[in-house]
């Protein structure tokens, strides 16, 4: 079998999404491996693969980390608490005097420079800050007097081309967003596929123990016709080449029984392997017996209404249609990016100034002495070939995102088409199947009856034996089928989940 691989998820009754740290799934029972035997049925393995796969398990930090990222996304806009202090000392020689012949003494300066503030970015992409500096400044032009100059105010910057605007602003929390949306139809996708491989893991043991048993009986009716003819030659009745033949018969079906037990056993660790987190010794005296298939289906199947429900429940159709949706963005992100770059700068705020911090600052908070400033700058790249590559290449994945959707539309209208008719045909083949084995076993009992009136040969009784044997696995083989192609019809229009009412939620 060939498996393929929104914002927020709500707590999903089954609409989009899931999840993330680890799957929860509603109706799971935690069931210990059993030492010797359990009878298993196909929802309860199913629920069993869904709480103790590896695959589940290792899939289900996807979202996790997705969210996590999205988290990182939203951090950009996180306020910011700046400051800094500087100590700063200054001599600065004089020459020395041509007349006198003697240096001057240097001129000494001391500057402390002390700042605190908050600082951040909006989502038009505005910066912006507010805070307040103190800086005393004193030397020997003073005579070492303190001198506090305190300014408190705000200064923005407001960009009116490249990266103004919600788009370019947003652009890295809407990527992380639709990353997380993918990230949770890529684990539904994976929970789709589980519950897939393990219906059809449960299919082939329930047919390789169909096998078996039909190869058991069928060396079984060979023992006794081999020990019925050989009371019949003790008799003088039948001869020895009948007997012969008939013993001969039973090694060979002895043969297919052993490598039938040895499918068993194949098939049997296939199925475990999904359904258990087992990694010591007793995976191998864990033996399933596991329920009869489900009886076959007789709901008509509407291909056309499958198609429409793919389009909107398909993991893989839902994620590509993210994909476009991330394209997009990269798109008029990338097109911002082409336009230069214009800034308007404005600062407002007040001075102070006193012979002490204490005295600065009062005079700052009496609004006596404004501070402003406003201007523009402008920033124009004479080629920008990097933006211009950039651009062309956002454009080109976006039509390469639209154009796989499509082809992906037309590879989901041809599988459902198929899947809806493997439905149809493995419906008739179990119909058909079944009145074949019934037949057979009329038949062979017929030949019985002429063997023992002595009008029938030892010949066509084994020879119908064996075409019993075959009709049995056939219907076997139908009804394994039929499961199968009902669970990939599923997975195609995306029903898996619904039709097993499985809902994954997040905690």
């Amino acid at each position: 079998m060939r498996l393929p691989a929104s914002s927020r998820l709500l707590r999903l009754s089954l609409c989009l999404g899931l999840f993330p740290v680890l799957p929860v799934f509603s109706h799971a029972e935690t069931v210990a491996a059993p030492a010797i035997k359990k009878k298993l049925g196909l929802e309860e393995a199913i629920r069993l693969a869904l709480e103790k796969s590896f695959i589940i398990k290792v899939s289900a930090f996807e979202p996790a980390i997705a969210r996590a990222g999205l988290t990182e996304a939203w951090g950009r806009y996180d306020p910011r608490i700046t400051g800094s202090y500087q100590e700063t000392r200054d001599e600065e020689p004089k020459l020395t005097d041509p007349f006198t012949g003697l240096r001057p003494s240097a001129a000494f300066t001391k500057t402390n420079d002390a700042s605190l503030g908050l600082e951040g970015q909006l989502p038009l992409g505005t910066n912006y800050y507010f805070g307040a500096s103190t800086t005393n400044y004193r030397g020997t032009f003073n005579n070492h007097a303190d001198t506090y100059t305190t300014f408190a105010g705000v200064t923005v910057t407001q960009p009116l081309l490249r990266d103004f605007g919600l788009n370019p602003g947003l652009y890295q929390i809407r990527i992380a967003r639709t990353n997380l949306a993918i990230s949770e139809w890529d684990y539904r996708q994976t929970v789709t596929n589980l519950i897939t491989q393990v219906i059809y893991a449960y299919s082939d043991l329930h047919l390789a123990q169909a096998y078996l048993s039909s190869t058991r009986r069928s060396r079984d009716m060979a023992v006794q016709l081999y020990n019925e003819n050989e009371g019949r030659r003790k008799r003088g009745a039948m001869s020895e080449y009948d007997v012969l033949s008939a013993r001969a018969r039973v090694a060979n079906r002895e043969d297919y029984v052993l490598k039938a037990e040895l499918g068993v056993r194949v098939a049997e660790n296939a199925l475990k392997q999904l359904i258990t987190d087992e990694r010591n010794a007793e995976f191998f005296v864990w033996h399933l017996a596991i329920e009869v298939l489900p009886p076959a289906t007789s709901d008509a199947i509407d291909a056309a209404a499958g198609f429409r429900s793919a389009l909107t429940q398909r993991p893989d159709y839902r994620r590509a249609c993210l994909n476009v949706e991330k394209s997009g963005l990269d798109r008029r992100y990338q097109r911002n990016q082409l336009l230069p770059r214009v800034d308007l700068n404005g600062s407002y705020g007040y001075n102070g100034i006193g012979s002490d911090f204490a005295n600065s600052r009062t005079d700052t908070r009496s609004q006596n002495f404004v501070s402003s400033s406003a201007g523009v700058s402008v920033n124009v790249p004479i080629a920008s070939a990097t933006e211009r590559g950039r651009a062309r290449a956002a454009k080109l994945r976006l039509r390469q995102a639209e154009t796989n959707l499509q082809r992906l539309e037309q590879d989901i209208l041809v599988d459902v088409n198929n899947a809806a008719q493997q439905v149809e045909s493995t419906r008739q083949r179990v119909a058909t199947t079944k009145i074949a084995r019934e037949l057979n076993e009329e038949m062979l009992e017929s030949e019985l009856k002429r063997l023992r009136a002595g009008t029938g040969s030892t010949f066509s009784v084994l020879y119908q034996q064996e075409e019993l044997s075959g009709a049995e696995i056939a219907a076997a083989q139908a009804m394994a089928d039929h499961s199968k192609a009902i669970a990939e019809y599923d997975r195609q229009i995306g029903h898996t989940l619904d039709t097993h009412h499985i809902a994954l939620r997040a905690d």
